[in-house]
């Protein structure tokens, strides 16, 4: 039985408008964790504010490693300085050793970046657009991770469900079962080194403006898992957010939902931690 769940927002540091609003939820308690992008340039300045926060949610790694520059050189990934798309990454990330290399080193610079700016480690690592979970990839992350910490000390985010959960929900069911696909083994991969993950997961969405996202927030609670972890992209929309990330008009919409979102007693939202 579930006995609450961990409400993450992703892409902390993306832009200002984005970091913004994600400071905003915590001061409000309406996340329990939020994963930041430590590759973005405004990841060391915001670090501070965001690290107010440490003990009343989880800050993790929002692995990054296909919007914007590397902390890096990666000429077979990103030889003019930006890092590839998500359909170029999973191929080279399935085909090429080098790539794999460059993936490799960028996720220790991502994770080194973290652990300076906040001093600890993060409580978690995923990854933007799961790329955490693609073949190619996945193995870097958990050799990183066992590398660096302890077994248990971190938990890792498996964007995998059950297909009945993800059915009943009905949200962008189709996007989630294919997300789901793609983190086959994932767990299973996890939790043969001793690493912790999520069991359950929800908030894959259209990013339609037009939905009702408060309503949406209430089905991503829909048969939740013992672990339950619910992903979310609120923010302000600045200049810099049309530059980067397609998904804009529905940040500031998840947002105002967010902040008028209250738990059901039931089920409440709470850090990782109480969910062991």
């Amino acid at each position: 039985m579930a006995s609450g769940f961990v409400l993450c927002a992703d892409d902390f540091a993306l832009t200002e408008g984005v970091s913004r609003s994600i400071l905003d939820l915590l001061e409000q308690g309406k996340l329990s964790a939020t994963g930041a992008m430590t590759n973005r340039p405004h990841w060391r300045r915001l670090a501070g504010e965001l690290g107010r926060f440490s003990g009343k949610a989880d800050l993790g790694l929002h692995l990054n490693l296909t919007c914007a520059a590397p902390l890096g050189k990666m000429p077979r990934l990103a030889a003019g300085g930006e890092l590839p798309k998500l359909g170029e990454l999973a191929r080279a990330a399935a085909t090429s050793p080098s790539a794999r290399k460059e993936i490799a080193a960028e996720i220790t610079r991502q994770l080194d970046a973290f652990e300076d700016a906040l001093g600890r480690a993060p409580d978690f690592v995923d990854g933007h657009q799961h790329v955490h979970v693609l073949p190619g990839v996945r193995r870097a992350v958990l050799d990183a991770v066992a590398r660096r910490y302890s077994a248990g000390a971190i938990y890792l985010r498996d964007p995998a469900d059950a297909v009945g959960a993800i059915r009943a929900r009905g949200v962008a069911v189709g996007k989630a079962l294919t997300i789901s696909t793609l983190a086959l083994g994932f767990r299973g991969a996890a939790l043969r080194r001793g690493m912790r993950v999520n069991r359950g997961f929800s908030g894959v969405a259209p990013f339609d403006p037009t939905r009702d996202f408060g309503a949406d927030l209430a089905r991503f609670l829909v048969q939740p898992g013992p672990a339950h972890l619910v992903m979310c992209h609120p923010g302000f929309v600045d200049d810099e957010l049309a530059r980067l990330d397609p998904v804009i008009a529905t940040r500031p919409i998840e947002h105002a939902a967010l902040a008028a979102f209250s738990p059901p007693a039931a089920l409440p939202m709470v850090r990782f931690e109480v969910l062991r």
